[in-house]
Parts: structure tokens; C-alpha cells; sequence
């Protein structure tokens, strides 16, 4: 389980950084401190039921002078799934559901974004792959930028918000619908660190800040790039 992870994830930051070495380029590690996976889904029509996944890794790419070539990578640790009850996440790990021994990764891979200003909303069109439960389908997903800046550590970060429905019976999980809802509200919200510029980069600057980056080789799944970069746990 944790090879299959530390190989996603390998491959996630070789690649951002292969695709990412433009001009304008800026490179983040998504914080997993403060990031949140949540879902919501019906219950016999009486109730809706939340929960979320607490282990995750991603990395992403924001290019200002050419916003169609950011990228967006995320990782879920599926066996980290959490709805405040031992009980049901037994059976929401098992075969019935996400079968998380045979099927471990949540994975989502950009392959096109497309940017939009509205409302004085910088939203993003994220088009990519996303993989559950083994199947891999297209998906487009509404990536909305909230704010960016300095955090209390001084590390620079962005901030963003994905709200989108998915139906569970498109990726094979169909056991107990109509009893269980067939579709399933998600809630992301994310932050990312933004990574010092490699040797030999040429990176532009971005609006009002410094240089520009290139994603470090190592997860943030428990908020270790803000350490990494001289913060603590304390720096929230």
C-alpha cells in the first residue's frame, strides 16, 4: 500500500515538473493540513450522510502568463475514508464499496484547463482523469482560485475550492442504490506551498511577489512541505 503511494506519487511530481518548465511556471505542493476531501450522500431519502478522506498528496501548476497550461494533480488514500462511524467505514472500505484492499488509490490527473473570469471569480475548468474504484472516466470540474499570499510562516500559497456531483454507479460501485444514493456531493478545498525555482530555471515572476517554482519530491499528506520550508504545525 504505501509502495503503490509512494510510486503515484513519484510519478505525479515527475511529470508536473517534466510538462511545467515554462516561462511564467509556478510549482505547489498541496498542503494536506489544510485540505479537505468531503462527500455527502443520501440515506433512504430520510438523511444525508458526510464524511471524508484523511490522507491525500498532490501537486499542481499555475501558469499566469498562459493559464491553459496548468496542471492539477490529486491523490486519495481510499482506505483513509472517515464518516464518523468504525462500523460503516469497515463496510465502505470493503467489497460492497471501494473495495480499498484490491483498488487503494483515488487519483485525478488534468489533462486541459481552461480558465474563466466571472463574477470577479478566477475559476478554472479543470478537464481531466479521475480514477475510483479502479475505473478511470473524463471528467470536467470547476476549480475556483479563493486567494493567495503569504501564510504566517511566510511561505507563499494558493487557495482553491472544487464543489461538483458525481454518480458512484459510474465508476462500478452500484451495490444498495436507490437504498444509498446513487450520486455523491464532493466538497475539495485545498492549499498549496509554492516550491522553490530548481538550478538553471528562467521562471517569471507572478503578480506582486517574488520568483517564481518547481515542485519539491516529497508528499504533503500531513502538511510536511510547510515544515520543510520552515513552519510548523503551528503555522495555520
Amino acid at each position: 500500500m504505501k509502495l503503490a503511494k509512494k510510486f503515484a506519487f513519484a510519478l505525479t511530481v515527475c511529470s508536473l515538473v517534466a510538462g511545467g518548465q515554462v516561462q511564467g511556471a509556478e510549482h505547489y505542493m498541496v498542503d494536506g493540513s489544510h485540505t479537505s476531501v468531503v462527500f455527502g450522500v443520501s440515506h433512504m431519502g430520510y438523511s444525508y450522510t458526510y464524511g471524508r478522506f484523511n490522507k491525500l498528496s498532490g501537486a499542481y501548476v499555475l501558469d499566469r502568463a498562459n493559464p491553459a497550461a496548468s496542471q492539477f494533480q490529486l491523490t486519495i488514500d481510499a482506505a483513509s475514508i472517515d464518516s464518523n462511524d468504525q462500523k460503516r467505514d469497515e463496510h465502505l472500505k470493503g467489497p460492497d464499496f471501494f473495495n480499498v484492499k484490491q483498488f487503494p488509490v483515488i487519483s485525478f490527473q488534468s489533462t486541459r484547463v481552461t480558465p474563466q473570469q466571472t463574477d470577479n471569480k478566477t475559476i478554472y475548468q479543470v478537464t481531466g482523469n479521475l480514477t475510483i474504484h479502479g475505473v478511470t472516466r473524463p471528467v470536467t470540474l470547476p476549480v475556483q482560485k479563493l486567494d493567495e499570499g503569504n501564510g504566517p510562516a511566510g511561505n507563499y500559497r494558493t487557495g482553491f475550492l472544487c464543489q461538483t456531483n458525481l454518480k458512484r454507479s459510474e465508476f462500478g460501485m452500484t451495490n444498495m442504490i436507490p437504498m444509498i444514493g446513487d450520486e455523491v456531493a464532493i466538497t475539495v478545498s485545498f492549499e498549496g506551498l509554492r516550491q522553490s525555482a530548481p538550478a538553471g530555471s528562467s521562471s517569471a515572476p507572478k503578480e506582486g511577489s517574488g520568483t517564481a517554482s518547481a515542485p519539491a519530491a516529497q508528499p504533503a499528506g500531513s502538511g510536511s512541505a510547510e515544515k520543510q520550508q520552515g513552519g510548523g504545525s503551528g503555522a495555520r
